[in-house]
């Protein structure tokens, strides 16, 4: 798929999101806005996936560990065919499949319920190391939050998939600067970021989380070095699209409505 298509596939993934934020009384548009680019060139022409087939035993694996964008994920779901695009509306309402975090039970497309950090890695590395002992050729994509990267949890998984060689696992990290009450800086650093992850024994690049073109490049080449599992630590940033959401801690717990709105969707719909 091409770069302009992935761009409108994001474009609509963030319309999605933020009408069922609004209309759900939810959460997390900050970090569903920030995901957006990452998603869709990951659908676009990256993950091998049959919307069709979607227990497809071929199939890459996708894993959203950071699972509070869960509307995000099923937005992009939703637009690529593994189900009908009007069951977004049904988000976060009683009853409803698609809950606030990611949840696999009849959503089809999703491999784990997610949200309580921290466990994404881990889980994509046992999926993993069960492919490689099963000579199986899918590949595994986890896609992590910066403040989930505080888990110690987080760190053992890295730990494990050097070990094991896992080749075919990929980590992308949002690195959107921002956890759920402050910047990360003042909750607990990361950095050297980069340099962790390859001291842990992981190849590791770093790309411009909305370059569509940077992102496709980065991933179209995995793993990128035999033997090792690959992290792309992707810059971002929370709420990026809507200006007043963007770079604000306010808006991971906040929901648009009314004049907010129709403002945010004028500025998605006109960037």
């Amino acid at each position: 798929m091409r770069v302009s298509s992935s761009q409108t596939l994001a474009r609509n993934i963030r319309r999605h999101a933020l009408l069922m934020t609004s209309q759900g009384g939810s959460p997390h548009i900050g970090s569903a806005l920030s995901v957006a680019d990452i998603l869709a060139v990951l659908y676009s022409g990256i993950l091998k996936v049959r919307p069709s087939q979607p227990d497809w035993s071929g199939r890459d694996r996708f894993i959203l560990s950071k699972g509070h964008a869960a509307c995000a994920l099923y937005a992009v779901l939703a637009e690529v065919g593994f189900f009908r695009k009007n069951v977004l509306k049904t988000f976060y309402r009683d009853g409803s499949l698609l809950s606030g975090h990611v949840s696999r039970r009849g959503v089809n497309g999703v491999e784990l319920s997610t949200g309580s950090l921290g466990h994404g890695l881990s889980v994509g590395a046992g999926i993993c190391y069960s492919g490689k002992m099963s000579e199986k050729k899918f590949r595994v994509f986890v896609l992590l939050g910066d403040g989930e990267c505080d888990e110690g949890s987080v760190w053992e998984a890295i730990l494990f998939s050097a070990h094991h060689q896992l080749e075919n696992l990929v980590a992308i990290v949002d690195y959107n600067k921002i956890q759920s009450l402050a910047s990360v800086n003042e909750t607990l650093k990361l950095e050297p970021f980069l340099k962790k992850w390859k001291s842990f024994g992981w190849n590791v690049a770093e790309v411009d989380g909305h370059s569509h073109k940077g992102l496709r490049e980065a991933l179209s080449h995995i793993p990128r070095k035999r033997g090792k599992p690959s992290c792309l630590i992707a810059h971002t940033v929370k709420g990026k699209g809507v200006s007043f959401m963007e770079h604000s801690v306010l808006w991971h717990y906040r929901m648009a409505s009314g004049q907010a709105l129709k403002a945010a969707l004028k500025e998605i719909e006109n960037p």
